[in-house]
């Protein structure tokens, strides 16, 4: 798609209702608004246990005016495959399925079901909101967890692991559609989303969702923490769209600047961080450095 989407080309329609049970501040709520509005209606969701489960409500006072399933934590994807089976068998082609899961039901929980519902290149659409941890059950430590990061069950230092590239390991399955998201940039969302509708088979989205407290920051600054990932060279905006890489939105803006924000101001902005070593934070400026300096090349 080549126009993108701008506030005021941006749908009017809701598909959420107003007021919701999640956190004040909730990056989700902000991601999850712009999804819907990009799905539309004739669309299944397909939800595990998550901090989703609880912004949407369940049946008689779900938030969500669309159609939604909830399953067990290992079994979206393949929930989602015998949904779409299902429809398939009705002789319904219209319809848009789509897994929407946090990072501990897809990078821990789900990885098997979505990985074999990948190699299967299922027609659908997973969705990952990724507020790098286990939430919804008192913010413990999940793989996609940031190295240094303080939860309920790591030691007083921190993760001691490195995050899990989700989207590298979608990247092996060789599905036509993978993407990187952030609340913090919704219209960017909005846009990967509709292009994702459009793509037959397997399609990934994988968003950074600030988290308030999770994360330990003001509810008020969830947007500035979500641009702060995104500006220091954490968390990279791109599309790999049958297997040609490029970066989008914010980050494709980082190679004209050629320079990006100290890595410092991302974590030291966060209470999470703060048993992190100075020499980590260093070695991960170092290592977003080298990363991004590819990037540099391969534009030259």
């Amino acid at each position: 798609m080549d126009t993108k989407t701008t506030i005021l080309s941006l749908p009017e329609e809701e598909l959420v209702y107003p007021g919701t049970r999640a956190c004040s501040g909730c990056g989700l709520g902000i991601a999850y608004r712009a999804v819907l509005k990009a799905l539309g209606k004739n669309t299944i969701l397909v939800v595990p246990p998550s901090c989703l489960t609880v912004l949407q409500g369940l049946y008689p006072i779900a938030s969500t005016k669309l159609p939604c399933i909830n399953v067990t934590f290992a079994s979206t994807a393949a929930a989602s495959s015998g949904i779409l089976a299902a429809l398939d068998m009705l002789g319904k082609k219209d319809i848009t399925v789509v897994g929407f899961a946090g990072d501990g039901g897809t990078s821990d929980i789900g990885l098997q079901a979505l990985s074999g519902a990948a190699e299967r290149d299922t027609d659908f659409i997973y969705i990952c909101y990724d507020n790098e941890g286990y939430m919804n059950t008192g913010v413990q430590r999940s793989g996609t967890t940031p190295i240094g990061a303080f939860t309920t069950n790591t030691p007083i230092y921190g993760k001691a692991q490195a995050k899990k590239d989700v989207p590298a390991i979608m990247a092996a399955h060789n599905i036509p559609y993978i993407a990187t998201c952030s609340a913090a940039y919704p219209l960017d969302l909005y846009d990967k989303i509709i292009k994702a509708k459009d793509i037959r088979g397997t399609k990934y989205i994988h968003i950074h969702i600030p988290c308030p407290p999770g994360w330990g920051f003001d509810p008020k600054d969830t947007v500035k923490i979500g641009k702060l990932a995104v500006e220091t060279g954490i968390f990279d905006l791109y599309e790999i769209e049958y297997g040609k890489f490029s970066l989008t939105g914010a980050s494709n803006k980082l190679l004209e600047k050629r320079k990006l924000r100290p890595a410092s101001e991302y974590f030291r902005a966060q209470s999470r961080f703060k048993t992190a070593s100075d020499e980590l934070i260093k070695n991960i400026q170092q290592q977003t450095e080298t990363r991004w300096e590819a990037y540099f090349e391969a534009e030259d």
